[in-house]
């Protein structure tokens, strides 16, 4: 090479993210991508990182994310930031060597809306992601066009939830769509999905997406089939009805013919645990079959979710404006409470399932000294029911509460995680207060925790779930993988030291061991600390 490169790992150990063996190799970084150098190759390099001792591997993809409104628009003025506050939220997958994050998940994402459905449509999204209001965007392209790039500390896929197309062309009604309606959402998912979305979501335990039937998603899934993208599922029960909710999206995949992606696999609450003896066996099974299926999972034995999901669906029939109406109300409070106790067929009854001390406050913003504590002793310490509780804090914080579920067993997760099926992501929920460490904490974990002191994943593995195996899976092409003229989103890590600190108690906590990271051929991390680069982009799939 004659001329400078940009960058040069110099002196470490390359994981390609191919699942092949760790092997010594120089990494040149020159206009964004990579060369692949055989090592002590002679080069002049701008800057030099000596990576001696340590691993070279390409940047992490968090396939589950909730992190859509992060650098997007907020308030009626669409020139309007997100406040430098929640800065913290947006280091946190960098700092642990994530460098693409999929956004839109569980059914709900920032576009595509329509004019005569965005009030409730931005209250829903108020809600969801908890920084204040948010602006819908009319489709993909205006999605991409509002992400704010001083912002961006990674790149960014969004997959089309299908409880944003469903609110957006029928509101939140309990009921199937009339046939202009669901040629409405189809068309909507279509220029979606052309302009380079990743993929259809659905969240199967949240209004409206709970109030569809499986007809209806496997309309919507076709669609996602004839651009070659994954449907992506939270199932409609991963608790005491899992089995048959896998049993859905298993047949809707066959029936539309797209991908299947299970998104954050579990098998949660007291009547599901050990189950994962049975659902990982039937994934295999369905592949054997020819069935395109895959999940995801996180590392840890709790979850995360809006407290309204709590709630039975008929709760937020109508909107959130709705919901806080009928909160207000004795006898629907008495109806809550009947229907935890006796549970509603098609609902999966998370607090029925476990139990108001397993849930405790994650992010309520008018109430901070709740984040942190379960809901049984907040309710008992002033003398009142659960529910009375639950209800008086929505209304409080008008609908936006975040919760964390402890409903998970260990050996579970274990089983998920080893998975040849299954790849890595945070399911973060990036909120002020309290938020889950996993969003945080998650690739970190996976590496120290489970790979390197369990022995559950080979750092190989572990590292191919974390990059190859997404980028082949959501079709982003040139990532994932470190070979010659890859995007050169790059981590160097320490396999030695590298852990997560992130914890319930301080979330935030940056993982030790990760040293250096790189973001579209710019250094993003030196030495463990950010610099100033932002170097995000918002990545299109075509």
């Amino acid at each position: 090479m004659n001329r400078p490169i940009d960058l040069l790992l110099r002196g470490g150990n390359l994981i390609d993210g191919t699942g092949a063996p760790a092997r010594e190799a120089d990494i040149a970084v020159t206009g964004g991508r990579v060369a692949v150098l055989s090592p002590g190759t002679p080069v002049r390099a701008a800057e030099t990182v000596d990576a001696t001792g340590q691993v070279v591997t390409p940047g992490f993809i968090d396939v589950h994310t909730h992190s859509d409104a992060l650098a997007a628009p907020h308030g009626p003025d669409a020139t309007a930031q997100p406040v430098d506050s929640i800065e913290d939220l947006r280091l946190a997958p960098l700092l642990q060597g994530v460098t693409t994050e999929i956004c839109g998940n569980c059914g709900t994402s920032l576009f595509p809306s329509l004019p005569e459905r965005l009030p409730a449509l931005a209250d829903h999204l108020r809600v969801t992601f908890g920084l204040g209001p948010v602006r819908p965007a009319a489709d993909f392209d205006a999605f991409a066009a509002a992400q704010n790039p001083a912002l961006r500390r990674t790149h960014i896929a969004s997959l089309v939830g299908h409880g944003t197309l469903r609110a957006g062309v029928m509101g939140f009604a309990a009921r199937p769509p009339e046939p202009d309606e669901l040629r409405g959402m189809c068309d909507l998912l279509d220029r979606a999905l052309s302009q380079g979305a990743a993929g259809l979501s659905t969240g199967l335990i949240y209004p409206p997406g709970t109030y569809a039937d499986t007809a209806e998603i496997v309309a919507l899934a076709k669609v996602a089939a004839r651009h070659g993208k994954p449907y992506v599922t939270h199932l409609r029960d991963e608790m005491s009805q899992v089995e048959a909710a896998l049993e859905e999206a298993l047949e809707i995949a066959v029936r539309s013919g797209a991908r299947l992606q299970v998104s954050h696999h579990k098998t949660a609450g007291r009547h599901a645990w050990g189950a994962t003896l049975r659902t990982l066996p039937r994934l295999e099974a369905a592949r054997a079959d020819g069935v395109d299926v895959l999940c995801d999972v996180y590392p840890y034995t709790a979850g995360s979710t809006v407290l309204h999901a709590m709630l039975p669906p008929w709760t937020s029939e109508g909107g959130v404006g709705e919901l806080l109406a009928r909160l207000r109300r004795p006898e629907a409070r008495d109806r809550i409470r009947a229907d935890i106790a006796a549970g509603v067929e098609g609902w999966e009854n998370t607090v029925g399932n476990g139990g108001w001390d397993l849930i405790a406050v994650a992010a309520a913003r008018t109430r901070p000294e709740a984040e942190g504590r379960r809901i049984a002793a907040l309710a008992a310490e002033r003398g009142t029911d659960p529910v009375d509780y639950v209800c008086d804090l929505l209304l409080a914080e008008q609908g936006e509460v975040t919760i964390i579920s402890h409903s998970m067993r260990e050996d579970d997760v274990r089983r998920v995680l080893a998975s040849p099926l299954s790849m890595i992501g945070s399911d973060g929920v990036p909120k002020p207060g309290r938020p889950h460490p996993r969003w945080a904490g998650s690739f970190a974990r996976v590496l120290g925790h489970y790979g390197r002191d369990r022995r559950l994943l080979s750092l190989e593995t572990a590292v191919h779930k974390m990059s190859g195996l997404p980028a082949r899976r959501f079709g982003l092409t040139g990532r994932g993988v470190v070979r010659d003229g890859a995007c050169a989103d790059l981590v160097v890590l320490d396999p030695a030291t590298v852990t997560d600190t992130a914890t319930f108690d301080r979330p935030l906590l940056a993982p030790e061991g990760v040293g250096t990271v790189v973001v579209a051929g710019q250094l993003a991390v030196r030495d463990g600390r950010p610099t100033a680069v932002r170097a995000g982009e918002v990545v299109r799939v075509r």
